[in-house]
This record gives C-alpha cells, sequence and structure tokens, in this order.
C-alpha cells in the first residue's frame, strides 16, 4: 500500500487518490481499502452518518459563539468531518490521539462533553478535558509539534510491552515544518507504533498547498522508510478503512503507517481569518458538491438506510448537542485573573512565582486606581 509518486501527479490532484464512495454517494472498489470494511453494515453507516452531522452542528455553534463574543476563537472543521469521524472510528479505546486544534470529530468521537470543547476556547481552562479520560492529549496550537509527541508516547508504548497505537493528526502546513520530519525519522528509526493523519484540506492559513509541495505529500513517508496511502478524505469510508489499515500495520510490530486525507477546509482557518482574501468562490462551490456528509447520505438513501425519521432523528440529536455546547459556554464560571498561573507546572515554579506576583500587583493597581478620592 506504500503511494508511489510521479511527476504527473500534482500535489493538487484530487482525482487520484483512493476511494470507496464517489461524490455522488455510489460504491466503488479499491483493493487496498475494500478489505478493510467489508464488516460494515447499514446500521455502522448510520452511526457514522449522524456522528459527521453532529460534529458540523457543533462546528456551527461555536462559530456562533465567537461571533457573539462568547469564546475568543474557534476553528471551524466544515467540510472535513469524514477524515476525522472514520478514522477515530477506527482507534480503538486505549489507543491514544495527538491533535491539532481543528480535530472536533475526533474529541467527539472519542467521548468528549459540550463543556470540555468551549472552555479553553473562552480562557478559563488550559484543557478542557483531562486526557487520560478520553485518550486524547490536550490539542496542540504550535503547528506540528504533536507528531513528535505522538512517537514519544509511541517509544514508551513499546517499553511497556502493551499493543496500543498512536494517532498524530495533522495538517498539510504542519508538513512544512521540522517537528513533523523530526518525528517521521524517529517513528520510522525506532519502528514505533504510531499512524500519521495528515488531513490536507488544500491551504495553510492562507498558502495553497501547491505552494508547500509539488507532489502528494504521501509521497513523502516512503523516503524515511514508511508506507503510506492516499485517500479522499471527504469519504468516510475510505477513511475508516485506510485508518484501519494503518492500524493494523502499527499494531502488529511493522512500524508506523501514514495517511494523506485530501479533503477541503469550507470555512476560515480560524474565526480571526477571512478565507475570502485568498480564495475565489468557484473553488469552494465546487468543493462543496463533494460535501461528505450529502455523499454518505445519498449512498444510505440508495441502501434503504435514509428516511425522514432517521433524519429527524439525528437533526435532533444534533441540536441537543449544541444546545448543551451553547449551556456550557455561557454557564461556565469564571475563575479569578490569577488562576490562569494554577496547573501550568505540575511542581512549584519560581519562574511562575514571580510572574504571579508581578501580575498581582498590576491588577492591584487597577484596584488603587478605582478608589475615591478623599
Amino acid at each position: 500500500m506504500t503511494h508511489t509518486q510521479t511527476a504527473s501527479e500534482p500535489a493538487t490532484d484530487v482525482d487520484d487518490v483512493a476511494r470507496v464512495v464517489t461524490s455522488d454517494g455510489d460504491r466503488v472498489s479499491d483493493p487496498r481499502l475494500s478489505p478493510w470494511i467489508a464488516d460494515v453494515d447499514l446500521e455502522t453507516l448510520r452511526g457514522l452518518y449522524r456522528d459527521m452531522v453532529v460534529a458540523r452542528r457543533l462546528d456551527a455553534e461555536g462559530v456562533a459563539l465567537q461571533r457573539q463574543g462568547q469564546l475568543g476563537l474557534w476553528a471551524p472543521c466544515q467540510g472535513q468531518e469524514a477524515v476525522q469521524i472514520g478514522t477515530a472510528r477506527a482507534l480503538r479505546a486505549d489507543d491514544f490521539a495527538f491533535t491539532s486544534y481543528r480535530e472536533l470529530g475526533v474529541f467527539v468521537t472519542r467521548g468528549a462533553a459540550p463543556v470540555d470543547l468551549v472552555v479553553s476556547w473562552r480562557g478559563e481552562e488550559h484543557s478542557g478535558f483531562d486526557p487520560y479520560d478520553l485518550g486524547v492529549a490536550t490539542p496542540q496550537i504550535i503547528i506540528g509539534a504533536q507528531s513528535l509527541h505522538a512517537v514519544g508516547y509511541a517509544m514508551g508504548v513499546q517499553r511497556d510491552g502493551t499493543d496500543q497505537v498512536t494517532a498524530a493528526y495533522f495538517g498539510d502546513g504542519a508538513t512544512s515544518e521540522g517537528d513533523v520530519s523530526e518525528a517521521l525519522v524517529f517513528a520510522s528509526s525506532f519502528q514505533a507504533p504510531v499512524v500519521f493523519v495528515c488531513t490536507n484540506n488544500q491551504y495553510a492559513i492562507s498558502e495553497p498547498v501547491s505552494v508547500q509541495a509539488k507532489f502528494p505529500i504521501a509521497g513523502r513517508a516512503p523516503g524515511f522508510g514508511i508506507p503510506s496511502l492516499r485517500i479522499d478524505g471527504n469519504d468516510v469510508l475510505a477513511s475508516l478503512a485506510a485508518m484501519r489499515w494503518a492500524l493494523d500495520h502499527a499494531r502488529s510490530g511493522r512500524g508506523p503507517a501514514f495517511i494523506e486525507a485530501v479533503t477541503y477546509r469550507m470555512g476560515p482557518h480560524t474565526t480571526s481569518d477571512d478565507p475570502t482574501r485568498y480564495r475565489d468562490q468557484d473553488e469552494v462551490e465546487r468543493w462543496r458538491q463533494r460535501d461528505p456528509i450529502a455523499r454518505l447520505e445519498a449512498l444510505l438513501r440508495a441502501e434503504g438506510g435514509f428516511d425522514d425519521e432517521f433524519a429527524q432523528a439525528v437533526a435532533s440529536a444534533a441540536d441537543e448537542w449544541a444546545a448543551r455546547l451553547r449551556h456550557a459556554c455561557l454557564n461556565a464560571p469564571s475563575r479569578e485573573p490569577l488562576g490562569v498561573f494554577d496547573h501550568v507546572y505540575a511542581e512549584p515554579h519560581t519562574g511562575l512565582d514571580e510572574q504571579r506576583r508581578q501580575y498581582a500587583a498590576y491588577l492591584a493597581g487597577f484596584e488603587a486606581a478605582e478608589e475615591p478620592a478623599r
């Protein structure tokens, strides 16, 4: 399943990918992917559909909350639901994921509660959840750093003698960072049980992937001795199948694997970004025709698994999740300003104590200014 890179295959070619469901919702056979999803039945498909709809509804609510001043920032993931849900559903409960700030679908799939998804974006906590409760590390803001964390954890798993696997999620832009290359070197050298999931959403903030890579990103991994697969990231079944292959490869002691999931970020990089400044609407509309949720709905309809009752149940579940997210955000307790220094380090830290003292003096200056003149 190693990717073969050719000069006629540009990095922006979205058709030269492995898939099992076309953009019209038709099933197709792929010798690399199809064997890994032979057990997927109608109920599994319906579950994947529900997860993607919930993720999209939560994403829309997060954007709305930020626009209303309730969150400091939000990183939209509309259009990327298939790769997030498909790959995360393949993970075993004791596997461990290391993500960027955009993998909302991974958090939901791993059991995050609504409050877990908003308190850090609201600035109330350093992390919204205990990583060991979900099997997901605190989302990494530093681009690509989580790839090294995943490899380090995987090397620890090797020394513990278990068969857990770690998953490193990052975008196409992160592959231009040294951290990702270093992670690939270590993973390959030590045959670490880690799966690299590169979500190629076509843009690293405002730079198109063609500026970073002249050939498919999946073609880089074999240069490190790591087998790779380039898939249609808007095909949730392809994402599930590819991840099952990669996890089996890593879990069986054959070392790391790499997946490039070709998809598209429909919204801005974050809510502080204006994507109309660097891409045209025609491009967005072309990708809208490849929508991952509409694709799975078409497949379900063709196989008799989609009707009005199911659609209403999914919509109601998504709305309930969104209502809980909004409630968690609006009712999140605001801690005292000095609380920002709590839980930064596990042990006492003199540098942090000095920063706390300086910040306390700064805040006290405001109190003095507010005292009435005598």
